[in-house]
């Protein structure tokens, strides 16, 4: 439902309306960002892979869909252990996603439409096909390029065990073994990740000269930002010490790991900023920072380090009013103190989408093998996007939520790609579900993904996902799409939405969240000449519906309309409904 009201105009921002991407200022505190996963959003060549063609020829899609920036995941030239996040050359695109020139194009055609760009930046490891890695490999122990990465004699009577206990994320030690240049086994190397992603040693001067000269590179190809991967993970703990326990994954984003999150890294980042300051335009850095805390997290935002980082507490709260209250608080007041906004997140390529998560029962893991109630999930689903754009700061959006879509819970073995799925102990493995490629039109598979019906794609679509493409959901009133579309305008365009630093909560019942958000630099006496006095959100959790006073005139529901009567509203189950007042 959108009522098709007169919305107050947010004040203009300095260059806010240009043609170019460049100029708005303070873009970043509000901006919803777009996660697009190359392989999967669009094929232009036809190989059953996306590429960056494909995305360059939908960035006008994403232009009226409402969002401020694209963020890519990985492209660079890659063995593909782990869908680009071995990088073999942090400079160079593969070739199965297109050349230089494809991402100098794609930079400069997402400015001409208003849109900025942020790539993903891999400084954690590498692929062990990277050139410093496989010459380390040639010239054998006590090679200078061995110090890059973290290369240990074993343990054990032969050096037949590995130098510590630390476990892979994938699953198994995270230590492999090398063959030395005679033939006999070797040293081991660190790799937090899979095998094939050795991980660098910040320590080594080298390394911080590369990934300067690395952001240097495409900075001055123009792109606006990079969403920094494993941004925790860069510093060890000195003398990389024994954690001593197993089942170390079960620890992480809950304990200190003496591989994640140490005091180490913000040196590194302090070094970075400067370099992006250099620019023009307002470029920024984003982690990707699982710590045990939010407030753990509000280091790494610091004034002098990065300017977001993602909320995975956010991401993994249940669809239920007292957990969500109580994240929303905590991450508020964690980034109210280094003045950097909240960021806000409810899927992306690593998580089971948020449609089928709240399909199933409550869970604490983020990775769910069952479909669930799909006509339940998608309810709960829509209402939690409009609850996720009415809070103050930046939200992301990951390719396809706006369009509904289910994991794909069923993908046969033989199709899956995710590398921890063929490892035991490790993650669950199941991230190829969230990654199948989004439908865009047609009756049949690949649904317009590619330039031709019935042709491949790198992951099976689903029979039914025809009634979910954009060309099926386009001009629908009811779909997600016209949603997400309609969400995304009334936040541009009310004064009382995207940046701040709180929000004023209501009373409610048990099972519902309400809260107010006042228009910045209004007073009371404005209020009393009958300027609006804000924003109310209003998200009933709840599977029955509730009933409360008025709150305003409503602006959009994520269901059912609200009904009205005798100053009081009536909210339908899991239903967010936003009013101005």
């Amino acid at each position: 439902m959108t009522q098709h009201l007169v919305i107050p105009a947010r004040p203009a921002r300095s260059g806010e309306g240009e043609p170019s991407a460049q100029r708005r200022t303070g873009w970043w505190r509000d901006a919803v960002i777009y996660q697009v996963y190359p392989r999967s959003f669009a094929d232009a060549n036809g190989d059953g892979m996306g590429d960056l063609a494909g995305i360059r020829s939908r960035l006008p899609y994403l232009r009226d869909l409402g969002v401020d920036a694209v963020w890519l995941s990985p492209f660079y030239a890659s063995p593909q252990a782990d869908a680009g996040y071995d990088v073999a050359d942090y400079r160079r695109v593969d070739p199965m996603f297109g050349e230089l020139a494809d991402a100098a194009g794609l930079i400069e055609d997402a400015h001409a439409l208003g849109l900025r760009v942020i790539f993903d930046l891999v400084p954690n490891h590498c692929s062990d096909q990277h050139e410093w890695f496989q010459q380390a490999l040639r010239e054998g122990a006590g090679s200078a390029l061995r110090k890059r990465f973290h290369f240990r004699a074993g343990k054990g009577e032969n050096g037949e065990l590995p130098p510590n206990d630390w476990e892979s994320i994938f699953g198994g030690p995270a230590w492999t073994r090398v063959t030395e240049p005679d033939g006999r086994p070797g040293e081991w190397y660190l790799h937090l990740f899979a095998p094939e992603q050795p991980d660098f040693n910040w320590e080594h001067p080298a390394v911080a000269d590369e990934f300067r000269s690395i952001l240097r590179f495409w900075l001055d190809l123009g792109v606006d930002g990079f969403r920094i991967d494993v941004a925790h993970g860069l510093v060890k703990a000195a003398g990389l010490p024994d954690l001593g326990t197993h089942d170390q994954l079960k620890l992480l984003g809950n304990d200190e790991m003496p591989f994640f999150d140490q005091d180490g890294v913000h040196a590194i980042y302090r070094s970075w900023r400067p370099i992006l300051d250099e620019y023009p335009g307002e470029r920024i850095f984003v982690a990707e920072a699982w710590t045990p805390t939010v407030a753990r997290t509000a280091n790494y935002v610091r004034p002098d380090e990065l300017h977001q980082a993602f909320n995975f507490q956010y991401l993994g709260t249940p669809w239920q009013a007292e957990p969500l209250r109580e994240v929303v608080d905590v991450t508020l007041d964690a980034m109210r103190p280094v003045g950097a906004p909240a960021t806000w997140v409810l899927s992306n390529h690593d998580v089971t989408r948020h449609a089928t998560r709240f399909a199933n029962p409550p869970s604490n893991s983020t990775q769910i093998r069952t479909p669930g109630d799909r006509e339940l999930g998608l309810r709960r689903a829509r209402a939690a996007t409009l609850l996720m754009l009415a809070l103050p700061g930046s939200a992301y959006v990951y390719q396809g939520e706006e369009l509904g879509l289910p994991d794909v819970t069923d993908l046969p073995d033989e199709v899956r790609q995710d590398p921890s799925f063929h490892r035991q102990a490790g993650q669950d493995g199941y991230r190829d579900g969230c990654r199948v490629p989004i439908p865009w039109s047609g009756t049949a598979a690949p649904y317009g993904f590619g330039p031709v019906e019935g042709g491949p794609s790198w992951l099976p679509q689903p029979q039914d996902w025809a009634e979910l493409s954009v060309a099926a959901q386009t001009g629908d009133p009811t779909s997600t799409l016209e949603l997400y579309r309609s969400a995304l305008a009334v936040r541009a365009k009310h004064p009382a939405l995207g940046a701040g630093e709180s929000v004023e909560w209501l009373d409610a019942p048990a099972e519902v969240l309400a809260f107010r958000r006042p228009v910045p630099g209004q007073s009371n006496a404005d209020v009393a000449l009958g300027a609006s006095s804000g924003f109310v959100c209003v998200a009933n959790t709840g599977s029955t519906p509730v009933r409360l006073p008025l709150p305003g005139r409503p602006l959009l529901s994520s269901g059912e309309e609200p009904v009205l009567a005798d100053g009081e509203a009536v909210i339908a189950a899991d239903t967010t409904v936003w009013w101005t007042c």
